[in-house]
């Protein structure tokens, strides 16, 4: 997932599926663990283009949803497909829209915060997710066999941890995690607030 922050969102689609050979399958996995919840407010992660919202409000006619990205540029593309939702430019590492949100939805954008990072994001959802949302995580992470770690990583960019690391970061912020959905390097994580 090399160059993140320097994106050309007309060949950005292009691009991931020739590094990402499964992501048509990841991105359908995330979208599909979203099922089961009743949204009426969604707050998308790293929106970037806007192709994982497109697919979850596909799963959740009406919905609200807030689209947060750090780069003007990709959220600008994501408009066209996603004409209905609000736009917050913003980092992940900054304050988060008020909740409370019944899903928070993330695909291809936290592996480029450090652990620490990753920590506080996963506390700062868990605290705007209404009791009994979803934070759904779909994500590249070390794998536990390196002939499975076949996504191109820039160092420096791209910081994926290992998924034990992650789901313990979840679990310590207050959320029932647990795997769904993997292929090599690849993961689709739901993680829950429980409902008191």
């Amino acid at each position: 997932m090399s160059e993140q922050f320097h994106f050309d969102p007309a060949s950005y689609g292009e691009m991931v599926r020739a590094e990402l050979p499964d992501y048509e399958r990841f991105q359908d996995a995330v979208a599909g663990a979203t099922d089961g919840v009743v949204a009426r407010r969604v707050l998308d992660l790293g929106t970037g283009t806007g192709e994982t919202a497109r697919r979850v409000v596909r799963h959740h006619p009406g919905v609200g949803l807030v689209a947060f990205d750090e780069s003007e540029a990709m959220l600008a593309e994501a408009r066209s497909v996603l004409p209905d939702a609000e736009f917050v430019v913003a980092r992940l590492q900054d304050p988060l829209p008020r909740g409370p949100f019944d899903l928070v939805t993330s695909a291809l954008a936290v592996h480029h915060l450090d652990p620490g990072e990753k920590a506080d994001l996963f506390r700062r959802v868990a605290a705007v997710l209404a009791p009994g949302g979803r934070f759904v995580l779909g994500d590249v992470v070390v794998p536990d066999d390196p002939a499975d770690a076949v996504t191109p990583i820039e160092p420096g960019v791209d910081l994926p941890d290992r998924v034990d690391d992650q789901l313990r970061w979840l679990g310590e912020a207050g959320l029932d995690a647990r795997v769904v959905w993997s292929a090599r390097d690849l993961v689709v994580v739901c993680a829950e607030r429980p409902s008191r």
